[in-house]
């Protein structure tokens, strides 16, 4: 957060407040977006996994005169499904739970950082701009 460099005779609180909710949001859209990004691959990952089980049974269903390569059809198919669901919940899915868990937090740091640069700026007594900060941690 760049509030530092506002000086209130340069700017007024107001001013510095709008200044970096701006900064605060556009951080926020962008970060969101990687999160999207993961939720999305953990959407469709079990989607890729169901038409690997169906080639797999398609596979079955080609060699059905041959109980030999049964075996491997089924197991391309129980793989397929195991590997586009388990990415999904244990890899894609935590890693967008995650990035939303940092974004929430960074995005209230900041928050809690510009209510103490304008308060500052203000004029508030120490204080009060302490047990206001406070309300931040919880």
């Amino acid at each position: 957060v760049r509030g530092r460099h506002h000086r209130p005779t340069v700017a007024g609180p107001e001013r510095i407040r709008e200044l970096l909710e701006v900064e605060i949001n556009t951080f926020e859209d962008e970060w969101r977006q990687s999160a999207k990004i993961w939720e999305s691959a953990g959407g469709y990952s079990p989607t890729i996994g169901i038409l690997g089980a169906v080639m797999g049974l398609i596979h079955v269903m080609e060699n059905l005169s041959d109980p030999t390569k049964l075996g491997a059809g089924i197991a391309v198919a129980f793989v397929a499904t195991i590997y586009g669901v388990g990415l999904a919940n244990l890899v894609y899915l935590p890693i967008a739970g995650k990035l939303k868990y940092y974004i929430g937090r960074m995005v209230s740091t900041r928050e809690m950082l510009i209510d103490g640069l304008v308060g500052i700026a203000v004029g508030d007594n120490p204080r009060i701009i302490e047990a206001r900060l406070k309300g931040y941690l919880h």
